[in-house]
């Protein structure tokens, strides 16, 4: 095994751990899942824009492993879902939507610019995944919050996945902006390094 491939394969290890640490550390939980984390995104998305899409697609795989294991933990089989919905929540809720990740990188040739694009595309990846398991799998849990309620699948997945999604995508633009940006910060992660 070459001595890159091994690097990669270390920085893969130490960003996966340390974006399931943040994972842990939640500034706002809702029901059935969604939760605003402390920039648990942002390891996966620097480590795709530092190494490609390749590696990213990867490294976020693994990463969506340990969510589906954590949403495990946070009750997921007690959540009352028929053996095809588990199956699809799964795909979509956790292994889709994490692994979507990976592709950060896209055009991390283009800059500061295309990093924060690539970011945003693969967030808003991952919100698709989970809008898309609100309107198949969670149509029938149209209540909200405080009893809003909707009959109506498509606004309540907007509305559901948007209010942890959107705050999520913010938070992890501004601090991938903010790393890739910092001189120190950038040489230290140089891109195709």
């Amino acid at each position: 095994m070459s001595n890159q491939k091994t690097r990669c394969m270390v920085e893969c290890a130490a960003m996966v751990a340390l974006a399931v640490v943040l994972s842990f550390i939640r500034v706002y939980k809702l029901p059935w899942g969604g939760s605003i984390t402390l920039l648990s995104m942002l390891p996966i998305v620097v480590f795709s824009i530092r190494r490609g899409i390749g590696w990213g697609l990867g490294c976020s795989f693994i990463f969506a492993l340990f969510q589906f294991a954590q949403g495990v933990g946070d009750g997921l089989f007690t959540w009352g879902l028929t053996p095809v919905m588990l199956i699809a929540c799964i795909f979509l809720d956790y292994l889709g939507a994490f692994s979507v990740l990976g592709i950060a990188g896209i055009f991390r040739s283009k800059g500061n610019t295309g990093n924060i694009i690539g970011t945003v595309i693969a967030i808003t990846c991952r919100f698709l995944f989970h809008f898309l398991s609100g309107v198949i799998i969670w149509k029938s849990y149209g209540e909200l919050w405080n009893g809003f309620s909707t009959d109506n699948s498509v606004l309540y997945s907007l509305l559901y996945n948007g209010s942890y999604m959107l705050p999520e995508m913010i938070f992890t633009t501004v601090g991938a902006a903010v790393l890739f940006g910092l001189p120190q910060t950038k040489k230290l992660l140089c891109v195709n390094a």
